[in-house]
């Protein structure tokens, strides 16, 4: 009995080793990763930002706007600096974001505009441009050195090529989409752009449990869809941002995304509702060039 339990024991002392020969047990790893950390700021860009926003220039209507539109966390996220050579594409007829940008780098950096082609007969087309350009006109000490080009439906040089750092767009690809060239407008995009040069992009985002309209007839884009067709001209995504978020937005509407602020399309009829909803929910999306 004896060396039958020496055996035995042998045996067991030989698991054992074996075991331990196979490297230390793995360390339990928590149950939830922590947070990852807050982005750093670029202070003194986030300064001279925050100065302008600041600036007795801008409108007490566009003020309003900026809780909504996060133009400070939106431009910080696109890297932004007063140094860099930027185009603005389709500004719209006020120049919201206009007024934010042509004054910071108007000292160190370059602005482009890239607007609508003008349309005779289409009334509103002609009327956003006459209101655009009644807005520089009356500001040359802040506008007078950006400079003025087009985007069309056949595509455009909107900067020399190859010459921009950054590129942003806000609201414009369900336009791009309507009008059935926004291929053709992320190409040209590319093309003003420097090799890894940033493009930046906001949009009215869409249900994702709904197929995207090809023509984006309510103003809203599937975040996907955009993400693939920018991508194909060019790019590459580097980061999606809640920042524009809005749960609020329901994104059912008569009137589409007009229904809300700041066009309220729908007049009075429900207007206490929409204004409590507030602008859009935006995707903010972030490409590199390839």
């Amino acid at each position: 009995m004896l060396p039958r339990l020496r055996l035995v024991l042998l045996a067991a002392l030989a698991l054992q080793l074996g075991s331990c020969a196979s490297g230390p047990a793995p360390v339990p790893t928590p149950a939830t990763a922590p947070a990852p950390a807050p982005r750093p700021r670029d202070a003194v860009t986030a300064a001279a930002i925050e100065r302008v926003l600041g600036g007795a220039h801008r409108s007490a209507e566009n003020r309003a706007r900026d809780p909504d539109r996060h133009p400070l966390d939106t431009l910080l996220l696109y890297g932004l600096k007063p140094d860099m050579t930027v185009v603005e594409v389709w500004p719209g007829p006020d120049g919201w974001y206009t007024e934010i940008l042509a004054p910071l780098l108007a000292d160190a950096g370059k602005l482009y505009v890239a607007q609508m082609p003008a349309a005779p007969g289409n009334e509103f087309i002609t009327t956003s441009l006459a209101r655009y350009s009644a807005r520089l006109a009356a500001r040359p000490d802040l506008y007078g050195k950006l400079t003025l080009t087009t985007l069309g439906p056949a595509g455009a040089e909107i900067a020399p090529p190859g010459s921009c750092d950054l590129v942003v767009t806000f609201r414009n690809l369900h336009n791009w989409m309507n009008l059935g060239y926004a291929k053709d407008a992320f190409d040209a995009m590319n093309r003003a752009l420097k090799p890894g040069g940033i493009l930046g992009v906001v949009d009215h985002r869409a249900d994702p449990a709904k197929p995207q309209d090809p023509r984006a007839s309510n103003g809203y884009v599937n975040e996907d869809h955009a993400i693939q067709l920018i991508e194909s001209a060019g790019f590459e995504l580097v980061e999606r941002s809640q920042i524009n978020a809005n749960p609020g937005d329901t994104k059912d509407y008569e009137q589409g995304v007009w229904s809300l602020p700041p066009t309220l399309r729908q007049g009075n009829r429900d207007r206490e509702k929409f204004e409590s909803i507030g602008e859009s929910d935006r995707f903010t999306l972030k490409f590199r060039k390839r």
